[in-house]
């Protein structure tokens, strides 16, 4: 990195994977590469969600465009198939420039009926991969199966996270010190899981919107103490990441138990298991390997005592 700074040398791939690998090779924090999982599901699905969503975002805001020019005063921002669908019926092509205008809007508006039909498809698959992983964090108020699914798809194993806190850095709800001089300020973290990061403020958003959740409760809690909107959200981001880290230990847990006590199915020694959020959450970060372990020699256990052939017997 220090010569990539002084531009003494240039970039080039085989360079990077080589620097990786020691990187690699090294860290004490290494995980063993593990087959995909049922997380892994719930992150295609949740993916084609989002990917759906941006592009029906899109194809609206082309047709809302569109209506705009059709209609005297345009229209409001918020348009769905339905108001389109009445607006392009009440419209009366004069030239043929609207007529074309109306041909387009048309064809908009057939891609945005696509686009949703294809979005509640999804959203259905999604809510059935959810159910199948037994995950309890849809327990959580705010959290739907699209959430669950993000949070799982990107965590996949939680055990890697040793406690809350890591977590909570990790989908950048942990706030990081901005001080200058005498002043305190504290702001969220942009890094991290971007995914996350967006999942996490959705449910605490939900949360405040409705005036009987908990949420809420606690939301006006800071404001009373004080507290600005920003900041009173920004400490509610971090009880969400914190219910949701409790709900998928709870999860591990209880599928590692399920696991063993089926005993049959899996192959002897393997305490590996496949649950909602990856694998067992007691397993070690680094398992070490067979060809690289060494026996210390205080915790060794006693050789059988050699027999020399001059001693007796």
């Amino acid at each position: 990195m220090r010569l990539l700074a002084t531009g003494d040398t240039n970039k080039n791939d085989p360079n990077d994977a080589r620097s990786v690998a020691v990187a690699a090779l090294r860290s004490g924090t290494r995980r063993e590469v593990q087959p995909d999982d049922h997380p892994a599901v719930l992150k295609v699905w949740s993916k084609r969600h989002r990917d759906l969503g941006r592009a029906r975002t899109q194809v609206a805001c082309r047709l809302h465009a569109v209506l705009c020019e059709l209609v005297p005063g345009g229209i409001s921002k918020d348009i769905t198939a339905a108001h389109a669908a009445r607006i392009l019926a009440s419209v009366t092509p004069s030239g043929g420039v609207e007529a074309a205008r109306c041909e387009l809007a048309a064809e908009f508006l057939d891609d945005l009926r696509r686009i949703d039909a294809q979005m509640r498809d999804t959203k259905k698959k999604l809510t059935a991969a959810v159910r199948a992983s037994g995950t309890t964090t849809t327990q959580i108020f705010g959290v739907g199966p699209v959430i669950a699914a993000t949070v799982i798809g990107g965590v996949t194993d939680v055990a890697r996270f040793p406690s809350r806190d890591h977590f909570a850095a990790y989908n950048g709800t942990a706030p990081i010190e901005v001080s200058s001089g005498p002043r305190k300020i504290y702001r969220l973290s942009r890094r991290g899981n971007r995914r996350l990061n967006h999942a996490v403020p959705m449910a605490a958003v939900t949360q405040i919107r409705y005036q009987h959740s908990e949420g809420r409760s606690y939301y006006d809690k800071k404001i009373a103490e004080g507290k600005t909107r920003k900041e009173a959200l920004r400490a509610l981001k971090r009880q969400v990441s914190d219910a949701i880290f409790a709900r998928l230990q709870a999860d591990a847990r209880r599928a590692a138990a399920t696991a063993r006590t089926k005993g049959p199915g899996r192959q002897p020694g393997n305490d590996s298991v496949a649950s909602a959020t990856g694998s067992h959450p007691e397993a070690p970060v680094l398992r070490p390997s067979h060809s690289r372990t060494r026996i210390h020699p205080m915790t060794a256990p006693p050789s059988p005592r050699r027999q020399d052939h001059d001693g007796p017997g």
